[in-house]
């Protein structure tokens, strides 16, 4: 019995082994002996639509064409299982889990968006991929969806491709006119955020339902039609989108001034059913977006076998069409690999929902697809060259390389006038070239053919018009206190207001080609002037439309608004109060100094005397008696101070020192006339402060004008103590604290735009002055709200204001140049001293003693030489030393004799000399 047992047991444990080998060997052999035969795929769309039509034949054909192809799948065929969503999210969303109960390994679809959000959710929990060939909404990445994948291009880029479009033609402002469901939203609020980064925005969001009948759309576009914005982006579902532009042409809105760009829905409408002439005629200028595929050789073959794969009710295919096709491939491919890898194909329960059991919906019957996660990462490493090109999916499940064709439609049908890629943006060059060639970022690349437009016309439109909705443009004006030729209240006049600023602004519009309504909003009390930050602030908050008067363009205001061109020129400069020149009899003294005086006059007395010296005994001039030649001294000295001395020179030591006297002279009578006409004509400035370095280290108080952005700029820009700064009303003020100054309780200087310091002056009579150079540079302009096109425009008017004149001529009629000097000229009151004359004097001094000592040397060489007993007869001569002692003991002995051998001419001297040398001689040739 034991035996029989134990015999028993050892049976079966070596047939479990066996089987246990033999299920390794099937793990490990041949994995294509447990493919199995057949593989349920499913495929979620809406038959009876425009992208159903030509997407279903599609489908089909990728199939027949997988199940024929045995490098693919081998034995291995796909069963496919359509269901009809319907166009509904309910109705879609039971026919996904009708679909999901016959074990599908994955679903091609759905084609809405709408429908994707619902079934996403089933497929997720079922673990089931789902390939969609056309829910575009770009919030279907999130990662809230792990098992939905788009085969087909995200509107993220579409949108992308529509702002770049928007922006080459630099409007600002579109309107966007979409379906109101997922598909619709979320695609608009993309191009709304890709808009904001170009700087333009959508100015109305004009929601239409699905299915929107003919009525509800005219009354969407009689409601746009009377806004500002001409330009319309139309993101809608194409079994509806035609009726839009059925209601546009009733309305008159596909004429002259109208823009109308389309989504890849158009496209998708009129590529599988060639349209008529009457659809053709009613899209005239319209410019679409479609899904770029190239032109390869699979798709003109695709394009060849279509005839006899086409469904009744299309005659042509689509992008959609494409897409799905290749959708089909790529889940081929992937299941390909997938079982080669040895993975099976199981599915299990859902236990959430075995508590359903008693439920009419069967939720029971739905089952998990165990290897989900796995063919799901083995689609996503899938790639392979397709009908729509290089099917490759990058790290956030997205198609690599989107790109779209930029359509215009003339005649009867589309005309490509450029394209878009993310690489490049748009480009006149197909993507395929693009990506085979460096990129250039070059703005030149980023263009398009040119567009004929709705109206039949090749001129861009302006993209906007004033709302025809009865509301005028609103400008606030400043109701300042001072300064009202610039801008001001006027009960008289209808516009209410009057000014230098208006009347530039109204001659401006006046230069549109369009009318502008306007009505003009008073903004202050005009007991004082307002702020102009707060009215800035005002426009762009949108109380106003735009502000006009003296606004100054600085960089805190153009982050908030756009300003025009400047129309005047405007800058911050300093204005201090000046001293008014004092007179006096003996004001003709002040330009020297006592020393200076003393010294000038010791010069012109020692020159004098010194040419006296060195010309006496050569110029007859300088002879005769003493009193004579005293007279002849001074009168020579002073008379070279206007250059008028009558008396020669003809020694050349004395012309040397005249020359130098002469120099010096004309410097100190240049220097002494320049320095008395400052004293007589020159007012001083009377405040300590000379410019801006002077008001920045200065600690006395600093006038501005009441409202002007001056105290930002002084406290924030030149950090000067905001307790220095006093804010002054009007003109009134400005003078009174001017004239005070800052010992009395006013302000050593004020700070204002150049404009209304022109004007001040001319008030004041040019009692103050401007001192320094202008610290800020910038004008006036008028304020818009951010990216208005009207500042553009007006802009250029203003240049052609400048140009023919006007500008200046309204200048002239409001505003009086200032005929004040620009900047007060500062000049040292001090009198000029010796320290500025020394170097002078110093060399008229050397030259006069160099003269002298070369003088006196040669008369004492004249002295050695003279013996005045030669002069008288003698009978006896003596010998020559004795004489030599003689002569030698005499002149050393007669200081009269010098001086008389001095006064007596040159000419005697030299004629003495040479009868001296010649009696000499004589004795020396007498006989011993």
């Amino acid at each position: 019995m034991r035996k029989g047992v134990f015999f028993l047991l050892f049976g079966i444990w070596v047939m479990l082994a066996v089987a246990e080998a033999v299920a390794e060997e099937g793990r490990t052999g041949n994995s294509s002996s447990r493919r199995p035969k057949d593989v349920n795929i499913g495929a979620l769309l809406t038959v009876n639509s425009v992208i159903g039509r030509s997407v279903k034949p599609a489908i089909i054909a990728a199939v027949d064409d997988v199940n024929s192809d045995t490098s693919v799948l081998g034995d291995t065929h796909l069963n496919l299982i359509l269901h009809d969503t319907n166009c509904s999210g309910f109705i879609g969303t039971i026919e996904a889990l009708e679909l999901m109960e016959k074990d599908v390994v994955a679903a091609i679809g759905p084609q809405s968006s709408t429908i994707a959000h619902v079934i996403s959710h089933v497929v997720n929990e079922l673990h089931v991929p789902l390939l969609s060939f056309g829910a575009t909404d770009p919030t279907l990445a999130a990662l809230q969806y792990p098992y939905f994948l788009r085969t087909t291009q995200n509107d993220y880029y579409q949108m992308s491709a529509v702002a770049d479009v928007v922006n080459y033609f630099e409007w600002k402002e579109v309107i966007a006119i979409f379906v109101d469901d997922d598909y619709g939203r979320n695609g608009v609020s993309t191009l709304g955020d890709w808009l904001a980064q170009k700087r333009a925005k959508i100015a109305y969001k004009a929601a239409l339902t699905s299915g929107a009948s003919a009525n509800d759309i005219s009354e969407v576009l009689t409601t746009v039609n009377l806004m500002e914005s001409r330009v319309y982006v139309v993101h809608v579902n194409p079994d509806t989108g035609l009726e839009i532009f059925v209601a546009a042409k009733k309305l008159g809105m596909m004429s002259s001034g109208y823009v109308w760009i389309t989504t890849e829905w158009l496209p998708a409408v009129m590529d599988p059913t060639p349209p008529d002439s009457t659809t053709t005629a009613l899209l005239q200028g319209v410019v679409a977006l479609r899904q770029h595929t190239p032109d390869s050789a699979l798709k003109k073959s695709f394009a060849a076998k279509w005839g006899n794969i086409k469904s009744k009710e299309t005659s042509g295919f689509n992008s959609y069409a494409l897409y799905a096709y290749d959708s089909v491939w790529l889940l081929a491919r992937a299941l390909d690999t997938f079982l080669k890898s040895g993975e099976s194909i199981t599915f299990s329960s859902v236990p959430k929902l075995q508590s359903t059991n008693g439920s009419e919906l069967r939720l029971s019957a739905l089952h998990t697809f165990n290897e989900g996660p796995r063919l799901l990462q083995s689609i996503l490493s899938t790639n392979f060259t397709g009908l729509t090109g290089e099917f490759r999916f990058d790290q956030d499940k997205t198609l690599i390389h989107p790109a779209y064709d930029v359509l215009n439609i003339v005649g009867t049908g589309f005309r490509t006038v450029g394209y878009w890629s993310n690489l490049s943006g748009l480009s006149l060059d197909s993507p395929e070239k693009l990506y085979a060639k460096p990129l250039n970022s070059s703005s030149d690349t980023k263009r398009l053919y040119s567009v004929i437009w709705p109206g039949d016309t090749s001129v861009t439109p302006r993209g906007w018009v004033f709302p025809n909705n009865g509301k005028p443009l609103r400008i606030v004006v400043p109701y300042r206190h001072s300064y009202k030729e610039v801008v001001t209240k006027d009960v008289r006049s209808p516009q209410g207001v009057r000014g230098y600023s208006i009347d530039v602004f109204e001659a401006a519009v006046n230069l549109l080609p369009y009318p502008v309504p306007r009505k003009y909003i008073l903004y202050g009390d005009g007991v004082r002037n307002p702020s102009y930050s707060n009215l800035v602030a005002a426009v762009a908050d949108d109380t106003y439309d735009a502000a006009v008067g003296d606004v100054t363009i600085i960089t805190n205001r153009t982050r908030i608004v756009d300003f025009t061109q400047p129309y005047m020129e405007s800058g911050l400069v300093i204005v201090v109060p000046v001293k008014k020149s004092k007179t006096s009899p003996w004001a003709f003294l002040r330009p020297f100094t006592f020393e200076m005086w003393l010294v000038t006059g010791g010069f012109f007395l020692l020159v004098g005397f010194v040419v006296w010296i060195l010309e006496h005994r050569l110029n007859s001039e300088f002879r005769g008696p003493p009193s004579q030649q005293i007279i002849t001294i001074f009168w020579f000295t002073f008379s070279t101070m206007f250059f008028s001395h009558r008396e020669n020179t003809v020694s050349t030591l004395g012309r040397l020192v005249l020359l130098l006297w002469l120099f010096v002279v004309l410097i100190i009578n240049s220097s002494y006339t320049a320095s008395l006409t400052s004293i007589l004509t020159v007012q001083q400035l009377s405040s300590r402060i000379e410019g801006i370095d002077g008001m920045i280290s200065s600690n006395d108080p600093i006038g501005i004008q009441d409202g002007s952005f001056a105290r930002n700029y002084l406290v924030q820009e030149l950090n000067i103590a905001e307790s220095r700064i006093r804010p002054l009303k009007d003109t009134t003020d400005y003078i009174n604290a001017l004239r005070l100054g800052p010992n009395r309780g006013g302000v050593a200087a004020i700070v204002d735009e150049l404009p209304y310091v022109e004007i001040f002056m001319t008030y004041t009579k040019c009692e103050f002055r401007i001192v320094g150079q202008e610290f800020t540079k910038s004008g006036w302009g008028f304020a818009f709200q951010r990216d208005s096109p009207l500042a553009l425009d007006l802009s250029t008017a203003i240049l052609q204001l400048s140009e023919n004149g006007e500008l200046q001529r309204i200048h002239d009629k409001w505003l009086t140049s200032s005929s004040c000097p620009a900047q007060a000229t500062e000049i040292d009151i001090n009198s000029l001293s010796l320290n500025s004359f020394w170097g002078l004097f110093l060399i008229c001094g050397i030259a006069c003693c160099i003269s002298l000592g070369i003088y006196f040397s040669r008369v004492l060489c004249q002295y050695r030489r003279f013996n005045p007993d030669l002069e008288e007869p003698h009978e006896t001569l003596e010998p020559e030393s004795a004489r030599r002692s003689s002569r030698r003991t005499l002149r050393s002995t007669s200081f009269k004799d010098l001086i008389e051998f001095y006064d007596r001419k040159e000419a005697e001297i030299k004629e003495m000399l040479r009868r001296n040398k010649r009696q000499i001689n004589g004795h020396n040739d007498l006989p011993g």
